[in-house]
């Protein structure tokens, strides 16, 4: 045999002997439990095993204990009784400090201010509720007061401008020395002109008369009304909320978007190629 060999066989008997002497050593603590059984006598273990069909003792568990006493919050506080001498003493103390209250107002004035302001709530109260006039009265109150006046402004859409002047009459229309119906055949613009008259009801008492210029005949309807409605805002103040209500005295500045470079319009664009 080579010594390789032999070195082999060598360690193989060396590992086999100490797994042999891993088995035969035992735990101490087992043993230590062999050496209690066997110094502990036969009777004493007897006693300390149960009898067979003995009750054992059941442990006390939270339900069998008595509810506890409800505690009644404030339970430990005194009553704390005020008697009618001490509610005395303080009305008293309550009194002395509306007194310092009053004088600290005499000395600033305050009675004088508030006394002032009562009077005038009374003289207000006495004063009778006056009526309010009614829209077309105020109306015909301004209109019969301006008789022979003339009120002119100017209205503005897209690129049309319009010179309305408003006169009292009868209800007819001037524009750029024609009737209505002829300078505008659609009625939809027809209506669009009279609306600030229809609203303001004074169809058929004032006279209209237009220069207008410069855009299509949607334009020009648009300026005649934004102009005719200035023209009333200035006869009469009172009339401008409604006006602006309605939205008759802003000017649209809507206009046509001009054309970019590279594009067809003003936002539509050529047709992509990829090649």
């Amino acid at each position: 045999m080579s010594e390789e060999q032999r070195d082999a066989n060598g360690a193989e008997q060396d590992r086999r002997q100490a797994a042999d002497d891993a088995r035969s050593v035992e735990p101490e603590g087992r043993h230590a439990d062999r050496a209690d059984e066997a110094s502990t006598p036969p009777e004493a273990v007897a006693k300390e095993r149960p009898k067979p069909g003995a009750k054992r003792k059941r442990k006390k568990s939270a339900e069998d204990e008595p509810p506890a006493p409800e505690e009644i919050p404030g339970a430990h506080l005194e009553p704390d009784l005020v008697l009618e001498t001490e509610r005395a003493e303080g009305d008293e103390d309550e009194d002395d400090f509306s007194a310092i209250l009053e004088r600290v107002r005499e000395q600033t004035g305050e009675t004088e201010i508030e006394a002032e302001a009562e009077a005038e709530v009374e003289e207000l109260e006495a004063e009778p509720e006056s009526v309010e006039e009614t829209a077309s009265e105020r109306r015909e109150r301004v209109f019969d007061l301006a008789r022979g006046a003339r009120y002119q402004a100017t209205g503005k859409r897209k690129t049309a401008v319009a010179r309305v002047l408003v006169r009292p009459g009868s209800g007819r229309w001037y524009l750029n020395g024609r009737r209505l119906e002829d300078y505008l055949p659609r009625v939809k613009l027809q209506k669009v002109v009279r609306q600030p008259l229809q609203v303001l009801g004074l169809e058929g008492r004032v006279d209209v008369v237009v220069k207008v210029r410069g855009g299509g005949v949607s334009a020009q309807a648009g300026a005649i009304r934004h102009g005719l409605a200035r023209a009333l805002a200035g006869a009469d103040p009172a009339l401008r909320p409604e006006l602006k209500r309605r939205g008759f005295l802003t000017r649209d500045a809507r206009e046509v978007e001009r054309k970019k470079a590279g594009l067809k319009k003003a936002r539509k664009r050529p047709q992509f190629s990829k090649r």
